[in-house]
């Protein structure tokens, strides 16, 4: 789970070079990790068997080279537009890719995709790589490096045009850049972290199919950049690691567990859409200025009933799923702990009343802690002005 999530921060990161940095709505950037993948499947096959002289802890940038290359093919056209535009040549970019890994098998395999053997014997410390701690290691380290290096790109000359970019494009044009060429750049740099993530993605688990670019992953991109907060470095960070538990935990606990992340990133979006890190950023001001627990009070009055609408859409959730598939195959439902009867009354009486009552609860006590907020707000606002 932990590899995993490395690979997933590296995608996320990268993603959030077009989406927040840049403004671009890339629906293709799986394309990318699934190259990385690929190119990684058929590098260690080489290294292995016709002794091709190069480290395994190299192979992590051969790949991200591999998404270079062909971020630099189809980033020479999308980036000639932007907006919705760019959004649905993207879109056809990965259905285009999706398409052509089950079309040639040659290089992508069909539906069985790629296998590759990870233990090529050759390492710059001595490693085989037979175990998963190993490889987690690797792992880290790329990792920490990608992650390092796109810190560092927001903070050079094409980072902040490709911010001046996305906020008034004409405005940067007028002073003499290309707005094109600057979103270029940004997403061919994309294209090389995420092909880096298809790398340890094809040393991890020594096989690569089609969907590791296919358009869900990219969907995933979104989802992590986005509920982890994408006006923050680390929100992106903070989304992978979520949205990662919840693939690997909740997936193995309900069957329903998409539909879980659905609401979260709907909720999201109508009510923090400035993600996770945005609302902890947003305390800041509070917290410095030693007002904090003034909010402790309305939060525990907004978290109680909240819980109850949290069970009671849980609770309706898993009735329905268990009732249309698991009670077919002669499960059992066990739901907090206790066996369900999906056929009595009282278990949707119950989730019911939760919901609906959390819900007619929740909504004045929202609406108070919308006061006390703003009321701090108010009084906090001399101060930061002052400062």
């Amino acid at each position: 789970m932990l590899s995993q999530m490395g690979m997933m921060v590296i995608l996320s990161l990268s993603y959030n070079m077009l989406l927040c940095q840049s403004g671009l709505f890339s629906l293709c950037h799986a394309t990318f990790f699934g190259m990385g993948g690929y190119a990684t499947a058929h590098l260690l096959t080489a290294i292995g068997d016709d002794g091709l002289p190069l480290p395994m802890e190299l192979v992590p940038l051969a790949a991200g080279i591999a998404g270079l290359e062909l971020a630099v093919i189809f980033g020479y056209m999308a980036t000639k537009q932007r907006a919705t535009a760019f959004a649905m040549i993207t879109l056809g970019i990965g259905e285009l890719m999706t398409t052509a890994a089950l079309m040639f098998h040659h290089f992508f395999g069909g539906e069985g995709g790629v296998t590759t053997n990870r233990m090529i014997g050759r390492s710059l410390f001595g490693l085989t790589y037979a175990s998963g701690i190993q490889v987690y290691y690797l792992i880290l380290a790329w990792t920490l490096i990608a992650a390092a290096a796109m810190l560092f790109l927001t903070h050079t000359p094409l980072g902040r045009m490709a911010n001046a970019t996305r906020d008034n494009f004409e405005r940067a044009q007028f002073m003499g850049y290309d707005p094109r060429r600057v979103r270029f750049l940004q997403f061919v740099l994309s294209g090389l972290f995420a092909g880096i993530g298809g790398g340890l993605y094809a040393i991890t688990y020594e096989i690569v199919t089609f969907d590791a670019l296919a358009a869900p992953l990219s969907a995933n991109a979104l989802l992590m950049a986005y509920i982890g907060g994408a006006g923050a470095f680390g929100g992106p960070i903070l989304g992978a690691v979520l949205i990662t538990l919840l693939q690997s935990g909740v997936s193995l606990m309900s069957n329903s567990w998409l539909v879980y992340v659905g609401v979260l990133f709907i909720a999201m979006v109508i009510f923090a859409p400035q993600g996770i890190m945005g609302l902890v950023m947003a305390h800041g001001p509070i917290v410095r200025a030693g007002q904090f627990g003034r909010l402790a009070v309305p939060y525990l009055r907004v978290i109680v009933p909240g819980i109850f609408m949290v069970l009671g859409f849980v609770g309706l959730v898993e009735l329905t799923s268990f009732l249309t598939i698991g009670a077919a195959q002669g499960k059992t439902l066990i739901l907090f702990g206790r066996r369900i009867d999906v056929h009595a009354s009282l278990p949707w009486l119950l989730a019911s009343a939760c919901l609906l009552g959390g819900g007619l609860w929740l909504r004045p006590e929202a609406r108070a802690f919308r006061r006390v907020w703003e009321g701090l707000m108010i009084e906090l606002k001399p101060q930061r002005s002052a400062a």
